[in-house]
């Protein structure tokens, strides 16, 4: 039986000291090509395979859309683009933002579990939030094996603590043994592929990570994995499915934006405070202008309508600190929900 040929690691913050600490390990001979995906700003030119490949035995790389993989080889997701494995090749695309990231861990391990099911090894790494866990539930549920850092000693626990928690993990080990034990699983036997054929849900998205269905297909698609809700996607404002029963919660709308409940709920108060910040310039707005137009009555001896443009501009402001108490409760919810694992 074949073996484990193929690695999906998936980091975010604190991930380069994990990534450099895993990669360091593996030889040089090792029977699986590597494919990583760490969160990084679209904007700034990625360092990450020059740094990889000065501490690993394995020379890295960001591949082009459609090269031809090979074992021994690490390949890195560019930035703003996802990275997608295929049956011998990758895909380097930029379909829509999974949980705010392209490039995706979900969808790295999403596509990997897709087309090479039990043969592949998926470890969720340091981060924060929790992208990396459905990916990883993709690759159990096609017969992979499942590793996670240990959260305890992971530099951000939130995606390490997510992914125990929603998926049956095989390991959870600290990242100093990560190297030698993905090396050892490597050469493990993989069962059939045939055992574990792929559902209906991991290949339709798959292919919409891919941006390989038109509006009718998608929409077709779509609606066979997910129920329609009254909720709005809080990045394009479309209609939004959800996908699925199983935890944690995930959501995609209708053009493809996916994201998890925790994400789903960040995004409503992020676009929530947007809207009170814009209700605060138009009230100071009102505010200046009802003074001013007070001054000029006052000018004009015209006390009655001086005092109501008064009364108007008073009552603006307590409305308006009502308003900045609220953006302020919103804040610290937000933080209390990315920081509630670390």
């Amino acid at each position: 039986m074949p073996g484990h040929n193929v690695i999906v690691l998936g980091a975010s913050a604190g991930g380069l000291k994990a990534l450099s600490a895993v990669v360091s390990e593996l030889p040089a001979d090792i029977g699986a090509a590597i494919f990583i995906v760490q969160h990084m700003s679209p904007e700034r030119k990625s360092e990450l395979p020059k740094l990889l490949s000065d501490v690993s035995d394995l020379p890295a790389t960001h591949p082009v859309d459609g090269q031809i993989f090979q074992e021994g080889q690490i390949y890195v997701a560019p930035p703003d683009h996802h990275l997608l494995v295929g049956e011998n090749s990758v895909r380097v695309v930029r379909g829509p933002q999974e949980n705010r990231f392209r490039p995706s861990i979900d969808a790295l391990f999403r596509s990997a579990a897709r087309a090479h099911g039990p043969r592949v090894i998926g470890m969720v790494m340091t981060g924060y939030l929790d992208d990396g866990t459905v990916g990883l539930q993709a690759i159990s549920k096609q017969g992979g094996i499942t590793v996670v850092q240990d959260p305890d000693e992971a530099e951000y626990a939130s995606m390490p603590r997510s992914a125990l928690r929603y998926v049956k993990v095989d390991h959870s080990v600290p990242i100093a043994k990560a190297g030698a034990l993905l090396a050892r699983l490597v050469g493990q036997e993989s069962v059939p592929r045939d055992e574990f054929p792929t559902s209906l849900e991991i290949e339709i998205e798959a292919k919409i990570a891919e941006q390989e269905m038109n509006t009718k297909e998608y929409l077709e698609n779509v609606e066979k994995i997910g129920k329609l809700t009254s909720f709005t996607c809080p990045d394009c404002n479309g209609s939004i499915w959800q996908i699925g029963d199983d935890e944690p919660i995930k959501f995609r709308c209708h053009v493809g934006h996916s994201l998890t409940g925790d994400v789903f709920s960040i995004e409503q108060t992020q676009n929530l405070e947007s809207a009170l910040w814009s209700a605060i310039r138009i009230m100071e707005e009102k505010v200046t202008f009802a003074r001013k137009m007070a001054e000029r009555r006052r000018g004009q001896e015209r006390e009655k309508a001086a005092d109501s443009y008064e009364e108007q501009a008073d009552g603006l402001d307590r409305e308006l600190t009502s308003i900045r108490d609220l953006i302020a409760c919103g804040i610290g919810t937000q933080r209390f929900m990315e920081q509630e694992d670390g």
